[in-house]
């Protein structure tokens, strides 16, 4: 009998527009379908603009969903990680998961799991002011009244949903800021003491606990007190310090340089892998990244562009993954993936003009 492998892909919960405030980036109405829409070639040879095979669809919709839900689970996607944001004192970008996904009749095909973007919004996503991309409109920082009326909302809303994804029963939560988080919660015993309410909370309403899932960058310096000017720490000293119970990536990009061919990207991942491996003390689920170019966000030229990122070169490093999953037996053989749709980033599986469905085959070949 075949392992089972679980093959998470992340979700960029922006192309809809379901949601009003993102009228402030997208005036168009149809979420950042608008920036892949109007995306144009920046050099010969550039790989843009591109298409949709499944056109520019609402994924607010639950039909649309029940769709992608059904191709994502014939060719081997069984996890979609949901990017989840609060900004503003309020939820922003659920209208995917909550009327596309969880509407989807055929949702228990697919589990889902959220990790929380806790990043600052700045004009990155809006193309006529992305030469001040920097320039902050919203920050993620919360205090500790903020972070329980966030956690009392995930529990009751998400955590309990049949199709939640789980490691040994309990609910997987992902945090994509650390640094962020330390600075609203004021440093890193408020975020072991937040945690700690956090996991007795998801008791009270009935579940086994919680599994606190850190989205790992490379190694940096971070502020431990959370105050301008505070001690620095490593991030292996910092994670050493908190109770996360697990890691992953999000994206190449957060720690190598991935201007140069795939190949060459895939060796220094798979070092990272092992030396996370041998440095940490909390289990680390491998990633893999189907590419990087953000172009189709910038009216002039960024640099830093995957190259040959074919889809047969994104199987082989699938196949590096199981192998690191198969070598981990005694840990959940989880594999997440940047992304199902992360298009003006140009890392996703969805079919394209250029490639059809090769990216989706090379999952199928690899895990079914």
């Amino acid at each position: 009998m075949k392992k089972k492998y679980d093959v998470a892909a992340y979700i960029w919960p922006a192309y809809t527009g379901d949601e009003p405030r993102t009228r402030m980036f997208w005036p168009e109405g149809i979420g950042e379908w608008q920036s892949v829409k109007n995306s144009i070639s920046k050099y010969p040879g550039h790989q843009w603009p591109r298409k949709p095979v499944w056109g520019y669809v609402n994924e607010a919709d639950p039909y649309v969903m029940e769709m992608q839900i059904e191709a994502a689970a014939d060719h081997g996607v069984n996890v979609f990680i949901y990017d989840w944001y609060w900004y503003d004192k309020r939820p922003f970008l659920e209208q995917c998961l909550n009327d596309g996904y969880l509407k989807a009749k055929n949702n228990n095909k697919v589990k889902f799991y959220l990790m929380w973007a806790n990043h600052d919004v700045n004009n990155t996503w809006d193309i006529r002011n992305s030469h001040m991309w920097d320039n902050i409109i919203w920050e993620a920082a919360v205090d500790r009244p903020e972070f329980e009326r966030i956690a009392k909302r995930l529990i009751e809303k998400y955590f309990k949903h049949p199709s939640y994804y789980c490691i040994d029963g309990k609910p997987v939560f992902m945090i994509y800021d650390l640094q962020n988080l330390i600075k609203g919660l004021g440093g890193i015993e408020a975020v072991n003491d937040a945690f700690k309410w956090f996991r007795q909370e998801a008791e009270k309403a009935g579940l086994p606990g919680l599994h606190l899932q850190l989205t790992q960058w490379g190694e940096r310096q971070l502020n431990l007190s959370g105050v301008d000017g505070g001690e620095k720490g490593s991030s292996k000293e910092v994670v050493d310090n908190l109770s996360f119970d697990s890691m992953s990536h999000y994206q190449f990009v957060h720690f190598t340089n991935i201007d140069r061919d795939y190949n060459l990207i895939m060796e220094d991942v798979v070092n990272e892998w092992e030396r996370i491996d041998r440095e940490y003390k909390i289990p680390y689920f491998p990633h893999v990244s189907v590419g990087w170019d953000n172009n189709p966000r910038f009216k002039e030229f960024r640099q830093g562009i995957v190259k040959n990122n074919t889809p047969e070169e994104i199987r082989k490093a699938l196949e590096k993954a199981k192998a690191y999953a198969d070598a981990h037996p005694d840990q959940a053989p989880l594999i997440t993936i940047n992304s199902w749709n992360e298009w003006t980033e140009t890392s996703y599986l969805q079919p394209d003009n250029i490639y059809d469905y090769g990216y989706l085959e090379a999952v199928k070949a690899v895990f079914k």
